[in-house]
């Protein structure tokens, strides 16, 4: 059955039951599109919502694991306790969203417009953040480990107390952002723009910063980067130096690196 009818069945059962159907999803179907202020709950595993507008949808407690969302248009949508682990959000339109405790857990948001995303204490664990445009986002205290985020533009974030361990950032943007207490432990930030963001507190240790900018980043300390990787590209402020790592993860100090 095509979402649109099996939507609109589902829309029909509910009025019946004045919200009586837990477990179901809840939606409203207008031509091919969903209007605003939809609600979704409950189990809808593998939908397909690929292209879908979507603004202002709230998924509160839903499971949408696995589901396609490729282009949908998210716009200020709200994700409250919902799982969307291994769901497929490329190229969709997330602007403005707001996404609280949630589960994206190897989600995939490659080329994703994610400018003001609001995603406090959120799991993005193995997620796919490739080429996303997301400035303004605010991913406090959220779970970013081992994923990919190359060329990924995070200017002005704020990752205030959040963990990107083993993160794959090579390229990507942090210019102006906030990383205040956030942990950066062996993730690769190799060409990574760091100017005039905020690192008091980050934890670096085992980070390679090859060719990284970091010339105006505030707040970073020599101890801060006695634990990370570097080379002779690395831009950083002036009276710090980096060191080489070779394979063993023994360093080799670069006297006046960056100055």
């Amino acid at each position: 059955m095509n979402w649109p009818r099996r939507v609109t069945i589902m829309l029909a059962a509910a009025s019946l039951m004045l919200f009586g159907a837990a477990g179901a999803v809840l939606a409203q179907d207008e031509h091919t599109d969903v209007p605003r202020l939809v609600s979704f709950g409950g189990d809808c595993r593998n939908c397909g919502l690929a292209g879908r507008r979507l603004i202002g949808a709230k998924f509160i407690g839903a499971d949408f694991a696995g589901a396609s969302l490729v282009g949908a248009d998210l716009r200020g949508a709200n994700f409250i306790g919902s799982t969307f682990t291994g769901a497929d959000l490329a190229k969709a339109d997330v602007r403005g969203a707001s996404m609280m405790a949630g589960n994206f857990l190897l989600a995939n948001f490659s080329g994703a417009k994610l400018a003001g995303l609001q995603a406090h204490a959120t799991v993005f664990i193995n997620a796919n953040f490739n080429h996303v445009s997301g400035s303004c986002v605010d991913m406090s205290a959220s779970n970013l480990s081992r994923v990919d985020g190359r060329d990924a533009n995070f200017q002005r974030g704020t990752f205030t107390h959040a963990t990107l361990v083993s993160g794959r950032f090579q390229g990507a943007s942090f210019q102006n952002a906030k990383l205040e207490g956030a942990n950066l432990t062996d993730g690769d930030f190799t060409k990574a723009d760091f100017r005039d963001a905020d690192m008091a507190g980050v934890t670096l240790d085992g980070a390679t910063l090859a060719g990284a900018d970091m010339q105006s980043a505030r707040n970073l300390t020599q101890h801060q980067l006695d634990g990370a990787c570097a080379d002779a590209r690395t831009r950083l402020p002036s009276g710090l130096s980096g060191h080489v790592c070779n394979g063993h993860g023994r360093r080799r100090d670069l006297d006046g690196l960056g100055e």
